[in-house]
């Protein structure tokens, strides 16, 4: 076997960073008159700056080569859009990426995510270092993908690193894509990647502070006032100052707060979350915040599992709806082998909250029509639905002790909950 090859330096050179209007144009018309699907990939700064905005585009195409592009030095790059629009764009893992380009006017009509396709053939490692490696023989240097990409002037070795995150995505994909086409999942995949680009722009998420981490410790309503207060007032500073909530003050000080609230401002300097430097200033702000908190009346202070629209989590299924948790169970039961027949990630087969809401409320009427209907309800595509749909009627209208006697998957190894 032969054995990979390190790729340290681009094939043509290290590009310059165009930073100004003259070297976008340059950057424009190189792109327009090139061949063929064009890379693309972006750098952002999590965990050092707020939100997931872009600090570097790399794109490259046959016959303009590779550009890296700074996008804060620009207040739109529609025109990039408009000239690149029409073609095909290659990403790897595209539902990171493409929030980030939306907010600089960057929105594919073509795509294809060399991460899914992957997924999508059964490759047991998707990442893109491990992809290259194993369809094409070649190592990535790594070693910056966490870094703060919001620094300038940006160090020459994290601009090499850039350059080579799309230095071989063309060759990739055209390998992926001619198995696609020779294994017959090429439709899957064109499906998915129609799918990924009709979707809107993702809608804000409802009491975001839920998701902080730690969270299931708290289970007093007085406690989860102050997490609330905590985490939007932290969300504010955060905004304001343009950097990572988590570089604040992180969530097990919120967590350890709201659990037991400091009797001082004093006590709460003394938290090992405001040790770091920097920390303590922000001390007063979450102090008052947390006052607010402690004085809300009673009938102001949220539930704790807030009323929503669908099944609930499928760990309290049992106990709520038996027969749906065994319907849950034979449905889950008949997915995972449909997937590992086809060697493919159950997830990928079949939207797991489709299966959940087909489980929790089936239709009426059991037929693979009715079916059908419910999961294309619930987001699955048509691909989907043709390998699932039979196999799912079955397991529902299977006996009723036959059902029940089946357990409730708990491993996190199989997405399918």
């Amino acid at each position: 076997m032969t054995e990979p090859v390190l790729l340290t330096e681009p094939r043509e050179g290290l590009p310059d960073v165009v930073s100004d209007s003259v070297g976008l144009s340059e950057a424009i018309s190189a792109l327009a008159n090139g061949t063929g699907p064009i890379a693309i990939d972006a750098e952002r700064a999590s965990g050092f700056r707020y939100g997931q905005r872009a600090y570097l585009l790399q794109l490259r195409r046959h016959g303009s080569g590779t550009w890296l592009i700074d996008p804060i030095d620009f207040s739109t790059l529609a025109p990039l859009r408009d000239a690149i629009s029409s073609e095909e764009w290659i990403l790897h893992s595209s539902l990171q990426d493409l929030p980030c380009m939306r907010e600089l006017d960057l929105t594919p009509t073509r795509l294809f995510d060399t991460e899914l396709a992957a997924r999508i053939l059964g490759r047991p490692k998707v990442g893109l270092a491990a992809l290259v490696e194993s369809e094409l023989g070649l190592i990535l240097e790594k070693g910056h993908s966490a870094a703060d990409w919001s620094t300038r002037p940006l160090p020459e070795s994290w601009i090499r690193y850039a350059a080579l995150d799309v230095e071989v995505l063309i060759e990739l994909r055209d390998l992926l894509h001619a198995e696609l086409i020779e294994t017959g999942r090429w439709e899957w995949a064109e499906a998915e990647f129609a799918y990924i680009t009709s979707l809107p722009s993702a809608e804000p998420r409802k009491d975001p502070w839920r998701r902080t981490s730690g969270m299931h410790r708290l289970r007093k309503p007085r406690q989860l006032a102050i997490i609330r207060e905590l985490w939007t007032v932290r969300e504010d500073v955060a905004r304001e100052r343009d950097v990572s909530p988590g570089r604040i003050v992180n969530d097990d000080t919120l967590v350890a707060i709201a659990t037991d609230p400091p009797a001082t401002s004093a006590d709460m300097h003394d938290l090992p979350g405001f040790r770091r430097r920097g920390a303590s200033r922000y001390v007063t702000t979450l102090w008052s915040a947390l006052q607010t908190a402690l004085a809300l009346p009673d009938e102001d202070l949220p539930v704790h599992n807030p009323p929503h629209e669908g099944p609930p989590p499928p760990r309290i299924w049992r106990e709520r709806d038996p027969q749906a948790a065994a319907r849950l169970a034979a449905c889950r039961e008949e997915i995972i082998q449909i997937a590992e027949t086809l060697g493919m990630p159950a997830e990928v087969l079949i939207p797991p909250e489709s299966v959940r809401q087909l489980a929790w409320r089936p239709p009426d009427e059991i037929t693979v029509d009715s079916i059908s209907q419910l999961l294309a309800f619930h987001g699955a595509r048509p691909w989907q639905i043709t390998l699932v749909a039979g196999p799912l009627e079955a397991a529902l209208v299977a006996e009723p002790e036959e059902q029940e006697s089946q357990e409730v998957a708990e491993s996190d190894s199989v997405d399918i909950s």
